[in-house]
């Protein structure tokens, strides 16, 4: 780590967690993460309203506890990046808002960046700087994308996404049929180690002769296993819910795995980076490891809890735009909840000059 590498902090708002990293290059010195989980549980999945207000509510506590476990203060940053799309408006909001201030009142480069590229770029922070071009498998609640990056500041290419449900969605559907509560990712993954896998065929999405070749779609593999289930229920049998469990997601990982080793081979690309909150499901790491080495291929897989959404990817990004010079955005910069993964950051239009800004606003800011 090199005292002239960029220091940024990140601020990730997109969905439940409210996430503050902060970096240094590719060092990572801080990642606290506030979560509302527990409170959405209650409901089946997250309400926008309250993710909003919690977010509201742990912004600063949340920064503060970043500055004092990374040892530094916010003047010494170099730069304030933050999720400005896409996840939830209200949510994003926030975190737009809060970065926008401090970059404001401490005169320095604001950068909006993309949750998605966000996801990519935190492997940085794992196994050092990405190949170029990196092939990323992304899944989580919201997403189920292949994308190709060139150059993940500017160049991020969709090879193939989700047409329907999200992996992590349908992960927490079956879940809510199979009454294990919310997020359904973790339990289903825990209860699948003790069930066969191949004791249920369930279908595999998209994955005929004449289907999208990169494209997801899990709609069909919900409705299979919840009808199944429902049968069961009806007959006066008893659900099998480790084996239901290891044969579903055994179906979600085989497709995910599968057409990601593909778009590698298609593409000439001989390594494979996989993201987002469903990249923490020990069955994908453990299939996408045995097909990747089969293949010729490098996997390239951060720890769990960079897997999840977290505010040290997006200072990882941050970084990463400061060391290449990207244009910073401008201060009018506002939450985009479809912002397109073409797009990994917002540039700014013009230069700014913070001169204006009253030293008293600094002076209220932690030192």
């Amino acid at each position: 780590m090199a005292a002239d590498e960029p220091l940024v902090l990140g601020i990730e708002t997109s969905c439940d967690e409210t996430g503050v990293g902060i970096v240094r290059g590719t060092t990572l010195l801080a990642d606290a993460v506030a979560s509302s989980v527990d409170t959405h549980a209650r409901f089946g999945g997250v309400v926008p309203e309250i993710a909003s207000r919690a977010h509201l509510e742990a912004m600063v506590p949340t920064i503060e506890r970043a500055l004092k476990e990374a040892g530094v203060s916010a003047r010494d940053l170099d730069g304030i990046a933050v999720t400005s799309g896409p996840g939830l408006a209200g949510a994003l909001l926030v975190g737009v808002s809060a970065a926008k201030a401090y970059a404001y009142a401490l005169d320095k480069p604001l950068y909006g960046v993309n949750h998605l590229a966000s996801h990519i770029c935190v492997d940085q922070l794992e196994h050092g700087p990405l190949p170029e071009p990196t092939m990323a498998l992304l899944v989580s609640g919201g997403h189920s994308s292949l994308l190709l990056a060139p150059d993940i500041t500017s160049d991020v290419r969709p090879l193939g996404a989700t047409i329907d449900d999200a992996a992590g969605e349908a992960f927490d559907k079956i879940a809510r049929v199979l009454n294990l509560g919310f997020p359904g990712g973790p339990v289903i993954d825990r209860l699948a180690k003790e069930g066969d896998p191949k004791s249920i065929a369930f279908p595999r999405g998209l994955t005929g002769p004449r289907d999208a070749p990169y494209d997801f779609s899990f709609s069909g593999l919900k409705t299979s296993v919840a009808r199944w289930i429902e049968a069961k229920r009806a007959a006066g049998e008893e659900v099998p819910v480790r084996d239901v469990a290891a044969s579903f997601q055994e179906a979600v990982v085989d497709v995910l795995t599968r057409k990601a080793v593909r778009a590698c081979k298609d593409e000439g690309v001989d390594h494979l980076m996989i993201g987002g909150g469903v990249a923490a499901n020990s069955r994908l790491r453990a299939l996408a490891q045995e097909r990747c080495e089969r293949a010729g291929i490098r996997l390239r897989v951060p720890r769990p809890k960079l897997c999840t959404d977290n505010g040290a990817m997006v200072a990882a990004l941050g970084a990463e735009m400061v060391a290449r010079n990207r244009r910073p955005s401008d201060l009018e910069l506002s939450a985009d909840s479809s912002l397109p993964v073409t797009e990994p950051h917002v540039p700014g239009k013009h230069a700014h000059d913070h001169d204006h800004v009253h030293e008293i606003s600094k002076d209220n800011l932690y030192s």
